[in-house]
């Protein structure tokens, strides 16, 4: 009772009040330093897109997406510490592994993992769908709004990726049962392989299989945490091991410096993900394991721990919105005619800081419109096979995939974009997703009892 009063005259209101709840009922084997990784990985990739995203304005007036770091690329060496994404991945195995100990069936776990992400995804592309067509009835489909509509959903392609490890998740960790450290292992020297192919013989088409060899790789290191494999000693080789490889692919590789892509060059790091990319992640988390033990003590304070569990009820919903915040306030200055100074000079740095205040405020405004989205559910229990609930998410992740490649603008226009080797529209893509969320059983609502569960559980 005592986290819980000092939680009220601090913060005060529901959700910080449930957070103190869960706080105190926290068990004291539960490594918080997992989710404090999991909130803090999707800030930082937040921040990031903040500052890096630029809209340019050509001579006939039209506006695209630029990138700070491409105009100051001094600067990219930054993007080692600050490409987070691995960290999150590693933290679902980490997660999905915790789950798995329970010997859940194939679709209970799939269609309790994919609901957490499928809602709050599906009110985010409906909105955003809605408007684009809007946008597009009115004949405003140009400038910002323009750029806004195709761009906006980009970031989809994290929470595709990410349903993809919960549709492998299970079979991983029986391979991880059976074989342990020498799984991620072998999927690295597919990566290998693959990027020889992509490199060394102009096998290009291979390149997209790395989207799946280096985030299991990534997910399957996750396991070996929560097995308790990865002490100092492993860390600090990791950490050292991946530095000194990436460090060298750059070097005398065909790999470009930063490790997110930059606009026009001809090799991106993330998409599809390299090798160094992979070695980016190995050395990543090596460097977050060494960090656990200061972590963890920060951690054990009750204000720090609440904090972390109420930001991680919010952090999907942010995550989804931080750049419908962006095109926002893009819009309004660009509007009005706002100043707004060229990328590296002095009043381009004097104002990020205002900048990123408002951005953080607009964007709290999109949470608590839309967080009711994000609230842990299950749904209610089916008794249909494997095979259907394969099916299932596996279309759900073609839906997410394909929205992030598409985009939302254009609709009545019929544009399309290429999925891999697939066409896809913005129309095809939500007819995919629904039909995912239909054969996993998602469309109905959850049981009470499920409910209850998940809150409990809300920040696994």
């Amino acid at each position: 009772m005592r986290v819980k009063s000092e939680q009220s005259a601090t913060f005060g209101g529901n959700r910080f009040t449930a957070a103190a709840e869960l706080a105190a009922r926290t068990p004291a084997d539960r490594d918080r330093y997992v989710d404090f990784l999991r909130v803090g990985s999707l800030a930082v990739v937040v921040l990031g897109h903040w500052l890096m995203a630029v809209p340019l304005t050509g001579p006939d007036g039209s506006v695209r997406a630029g990138n700070a770091l491409a105009v100051m690329p001094s600067l990219q060496p930054l993007t080692w510490l600050l490409q987070v994404m691995p960290v999150f991945f590693f933290v679902g195995g980490f997660s999905h592994a915790t789950a798995l100990r329970r010997g859940p069936r194939y679709g209970e776990f799939v269609r309790a993992r994919a609901a957490r992400l499928l809602v709050p995804t599906a009110v985010f592309a409906a909105v955003w769908l809605a408007a684009a067509l809007l946008v597009e009835l009115a004949g405003r489909d140009e400038g910002v709004l323009r750029l806004a509509t195709r761009v906006v959903a980009q970031p989809l392609w994290f929470v595709g990726v990410y349903l993809a490890m919960v549709a492998f998740a299970p079979p991983m960790w029986r391979l991880h049962r059976s074989y342990g450290a020498a799984v991620p292992v072998a999927l690295g020297v597919g990566v290998v392989a693959v990027d020889l192919l992509r490199f060394g013989y102009g096998v290009t088409a291979v390149a997209p299989l790395n989207l799946l060899l280096v985030w299991l790789a990534v997910h399957q290191l996750g396991f070996c945490h929560a097995d308790g494999r990865l002490g100092r000693r492993v860390s600090a080789a990791l950490a050292g091991c991946g530095l000194t490889a990436m460090l060298a692919l750059i070097a005398w590789g065909p790999y470009p410096l930063s490790m997110v892509g930059m606009p026009g060059a001809p090799v991106s790091n993330m998409s599809p993900p390299t090798l160094a990319l992979f070695t980016h992640a190995l050395w990543l988390i090596g460097l977050t394991m060494l960090l656990r033990g200061p972590a963890a003590r920060m951690l054990a304070r009750p204000r720090v721990w609440i904090g972390v569990i109420a930001a991680n009820g919010l952090a999907m919903t942010a995550f989804l919105w931080h750049l419908t915040a962006l095109f926002l306030l893009c819009a309004v200055q660009f509007g009005l005619g706002l100043p707004r100074p060229a990328v590296g000079e002095p009043a381009w740095w004097l104002s990020r800081p205002l900048w990123l205040a408002l951005l953080a405020a607009a964007t709290a405004g999109l949470v608590a419109l839309f967080r009711r989205a994000d609230r842990p559910r299950r749904p209610a229990p089916r008794s249909h096979g494997p095979l259907r609930d394969v099916a299932g998410i596996t279309l759900c992740v073609l839906g997410v995939l394909g929205l992030s490649a598409v985009g939302f603008g254009g609709t009545l226009a019929g544009r399309t974009a290429t999925l891999v080797v697939l066409p896809v529209s913005p129309a095809l893509c939500l007819g995919l997703l629904a039909a995912g969320a239909a054969l996993l059983g998602l469309l109905g609502g959850p049981s009470a009892g499920a409910l209850g569960r998940d809150r409990r559980d809300a920040t696994h």
